[in-house]
């Protein structure tokens, strides 16, 4: 299959990099506003160089897209690959609103084409172990999740694209909150309530978010808690789900985050607490376990995990926390 990838930055080159493990898939061209930087990943990956997304798109050797752009060009470039009969594998967000996020997917679906939100965690070990333990009952029915995902930020992070809403849609809830939200439906299902609260607390980026704490609850009441955080000085991802059974929890995802670990509980009223913990070490696969996944989608005329629907739930989920934190009530999901 021959990839070509829109935007040589640092997720680019993570998307790229993964391509070298596979056979029969090889990066023909890649495109960048930043010349030069397009020209580093092309040296690296021995492919061609575009400073204009539209001729990846528009190549007729090219079967597969990977977008690796800022949000705000998501939308557009994913239609235009699609209407090209391309598959594309759109980093997160999938958009900037659930509309376009809604006429993303038809575009897919009416021509046949996989989609794939960016939702590498999915494919962390741990994440998949803790997944495992959910869906082969060890930890019986779920009744609620806490998930905690935050970085400390840089000098001068105020001023990137993300700080910009017309580029990056909102605030950190769209950013890793995209991720956590992800994750909290994946483990439990949709949600049909949303209760939400927005804080700027340190970065001077209003009407940004630089904290999202949020409420969400699906039609048999589990409930998920969520907190995404740029204030968070200690990097951290802890992700944890209680079932009737027992409890798996995620803590980690490897370098600054901590080593990724996979933890399992019983219910035992009467005995000592005792865990069963699966460390994971080495290289973050995600991206390479992915491109796989996607990949195999593609041959096998399935669609792919963490697809464009799971996408656009996210965004569903986005904007309903919004909407709750603006109105200051619970908000309803359709």
């Amino acid at each position: 299959m021959k990839v070509g990838l829109i935007g040589a930055g640092l997720q680019g080159q993570r998307r790229a990099r993964a391509l070298r493990e596979f056979d029969d898939t090889s990066l023909v061209i890649a495109a960048d506003v930043d010349e030069a930087r397009a020209n580093l990943l092309a040296g690296e990956m021995g492919c061609q160089v575009t400073t204009d997304w539209a001729e990846v798109v528009k190549r007729e050797d090219v079967e597969a897209v990977i977008i690796c752009t800022p949000p705000h060009l998501h939308g557009s470039i994913t239609i235009e690959a699609l209407k090209g009969g391309k598959h594309v594998l759109c980093e997160k967000p999938l958009a900037l609103s659930p509309e376009e996020g809604k006429k993303i997917t038809g575009i897919a679906q009416e021509n046949g084409l996989k989609l794939k939100c960016g939702f590498n965690l999915r494919h962390h070990p741990g994440i998949r172990q803790a997944q495992r333990w959910l869906e082969d009952g060890t930890i019986g029915e779920p009744m609620f999740l806490r998930c905690r995902y935050g970085i400390g930020g840089r000098p001068g992070y105020e001023k990137e694209w993300r700080m910009n809403p017309e580029i990056s849609g909102g605030g950190e809830l769209m950013d890793q909150g995209m991720h956590a939200l992800d994750l909290a439906r994946w483990f439990l299902g949709d949600f049909t309530e949303a209760s939400g609260l927005l804080q700027t607390a340190y970065w001077n980026i209003a009407p940004l978010e630089d904290n999202a704490f949020a409420l969400l609850r699906t039609e048999k009441g589990k409930v998920a808690s969520i907190h995404v955080s740029w204030t968070q000085w200690k990097n951290v991802f802890s992700l944890e789900v209680f079932g009737r059974d027992g409890y798996t929890a995620v803590e980690g995802l490897g370098g600054s985050y901590g080593v990724e670990k996979a933890i399992l509980g019983k219910r035992a009223f009467l005995k000592p607490f005792e865990e069963e913990v699966i460390e994971s070490r080495g290289e973050d696969r995600s991206w390479y376990e992915e491109w796989k996944e996607f990949s195999d989608a593609i041959k096998e005329n399935r669609e792919p995990m963490g697809n464009g629907g799971d996408g656009l739930e996210a965004l569903k989920l986005a904007r309903a926390i919004y909407e709750s934190a603006r109105k200051g009530s619970m908000v309803r999901i359709e």
